[in-house]
């Protein structure tokens, strides 16, 4: 019923017997089952584990004396202590094993938790297909033992599946729903979930300052369960890159003032000049970008103050990797690869291979950008040049481990533009890459950085003016197994993608020019990523 105050102050009231749980006492695997669904819902009694160990210390031989059920119920404890520590695998086998015994348990209720939670478990490493199907075969047994808000639960990670998958409508309608079940109960970590994943979506199309609205009320929503929840500390991290996100929106706009100040200064008497600093006073852009990144760091140093207190690797690795961009966007970049660096490593500890793969990502950053400042080119020139490389292949194998598609896309895509910075130059590499990166996107809609970067590298490869290589080889037959109608498609989007930048980026140009419809040149300028596609 999720009635969870009402749940933690009855087994508060019974801490006694909690305290003195003895394993050989009639249903102790099944009120350790109880315990564990509880411990993932907020009550903060003794760790699992130690309860776990109590089966092994008190009477080594009776595991073997418990009957299949109560053994059932003592994996699912065992399932739930391995996700507090973040071991997805080791839970993945219990869940596992409490599944395929499905049957012999007859109980309902916790078999749609095993499916839910073997749902969370590969969520978290990446695999998300899959995760839908769990997660979605527990909502429904939920469903059908009449328990709506138990399943609405589990509809908010579906929602989250769908948006990976870049369903957008779907994951709002479902979201939407969940949120309606359970508005009127005090289930406040799953409702500042909904209100957090609404505040990613904001975050990824753009909306920074409704993403921060977002976060700010899944904070409100986590602190009344417990103001040093752990995802509270990872709304915390979100909103320091929302910030981020409107304080690179202001960095452009300064940069855009300062150059239109110089062309201003060079044609003129300095009148242009006068008004171009008035305008800037007025405005105080830099002030605010100043103010944006200190509350950005602000948060995150205290998201980083509640994993201390409460490890947990991915969450302290996300922290990591966002001061990481804040400091490379200020030009910190000893400090930023110092943090780029420590994410890897808490990746590295429990084999999370998307937080290493965005490390990697950012490493690659951090080195192009020492190859643009032309920083330590003394004893070896292309020593940051080959190091992005290394990091971008790292962090493409890296990606292939998940189902997560963008950052597959964005380890693409920086491989992309390192092989097209100003020591390998090599625009040929890049457009390959540039294509890669297209096709790993999918229908998965980019944020707002990463479409800025696709943007960035598809205008530096058609910079350097290099003949399309798929022109080159039609022109010699070479067609592969395509057929003529995927031919004719690539090469509308080859040609309707130059037209539009020789027409100054006008849709209308580009329609007249070709004698199309605007519609179609806006669709196939999406596919590319030219243009942002509309969230389906």
């Amino acid at each position: 019923m999720r009635e969870i105050e009402r749940g933690i102050a009855c087994l508060r009231s019974q801490q006694d017997v909690i305290a003195n749980f003895d394993p050989s006492q009639e249903n102790a695997a099944r009120l350790l089952a109880q315990l564990a669904i509880w411990t993932d819902i907020g009550f903060g009694g003794p760790p699992l584990r130690d309860l776990l160990q109590r089966f092994e210390h008190l009477d080594p031989g009776l595991r073997s004396k418990l009957s299949i059920a109560e053994y059932i119920c003592l994996r699912m404890a065992e399932g739930m202590a391995a996700m507090v520590e973040e071991a997805m695998e080791t839970a993945i086998g219990h869940f596992d094993f409490v599944l395929s015994l499905g049957e012999e348990l007859d109980d309902q209720f916790l078999l749609s938790i095993a499916y839910f939670w073997k749902g969370r478990c590969l969520r978290r490493r990446g695999e998300y297909d899959e995760a839908l199907i769990y997660t979605v075969k527990g909502k429904d047994l939920a469903i059908g033992l009449g328990h709506p808000r138990m399943a609405a639960v589990m509809q908010v990670l579906e929602g989250w599946l769908f948006f990976q998958q870049g369903k957008w409508k779907e994951a709002v309608r479902i979201s939407q729903a969940a949120e309606d079940v359970l508005r009127d109960t005090d289930d406040y970590v799953t409702l500042g979930n909904i209100q957090s994943f609404y505040g990613r979506m904001a975050r990824r199309e753009g909306r920074f300052d409704k993403a921060i609205e977002f976060f700010e009320s899944a904070i409100h929503h986590y602190g009344k369960r417990d103001p040093r929840h752990l995802n509270l500390a990872r709304s915390l991290a979100n909103m320091a890159l929302a910030k981020r996100g409107i304080a690179l929106q202001l960095q452009r706009r300064i940069d855009r003032d300062a150059q239109r100040r110089r062309k201003t200064s060079a044609g003129s008497d300095g009148r242009g000049l006068d008004l171009q600093n008035k305008g800037s006073r007025k405005h105080d852009y830099r002030g605010r970008l100043t103010q944006l990144r200190r509350e950005a760091i602000e948060h995150l140093e205290a998201a980083r103050a509640i994993y201390q207190q409460r490890p947990n690797h991915h969450g302290a690795g996300t922290v990591y990797l966002n001061a990481a961009y804040i400091h490379l966007d200020g030009g910190d970049f000893q400090r930023a690869e110092a943090e780029a660096v420590s994410a890897y490593e808490l990746g590295e500890e429990k084999q999370d291979y998307i937080l290493m793969g965005r490390a990697r990502i950012l490493e690659c950053m951090i080195e192009n950008a020492k190859v643009e400042e032309e920083i330590g080119e003394g004893a070896d020139p292309g020593g940051h040049a080959r190091r992005a490389l290394e990091c971008s292949q790292e962090a493409i194998d890296l990606a292939k481990h998940t189902q997560h598609h963008l950052l597959l896309a964005n380890a693409h895509l920086w491989q992309g533009l390192t092989q097209c910075n100003s020591f390998f130059d090599n625009p040929e590499a890049a457009r390959e890459s540039y294509d890669l990166a297209r096709a790993s996107c999918g229908t998965n809609q980019p944020d707002n950085n990463m479409w800025q970067d696709l943007q960035t590298l598809g205008a530096r490869i058609l910079r350097k003016g290099s003949v399309h290589p798929a022109l080159k080889a039609w022109s010699q037959g070479a067609v592969g197994e395509k057929t003529f109608r995927q031919i004719s498609e690539e090469f509308a989007e080859i040609v309707i993608t130059r037209v539009w930048e020789r027409e100054g980026r006008k849709v209308s140009r580009v329609a007249a020019r070709l004698s199309i419809s605007p519609k179609k040149v806006r669709r196939i300028l999406a596919r590319v990523g030219r243009r942002k596609p509309r969230p389906r």
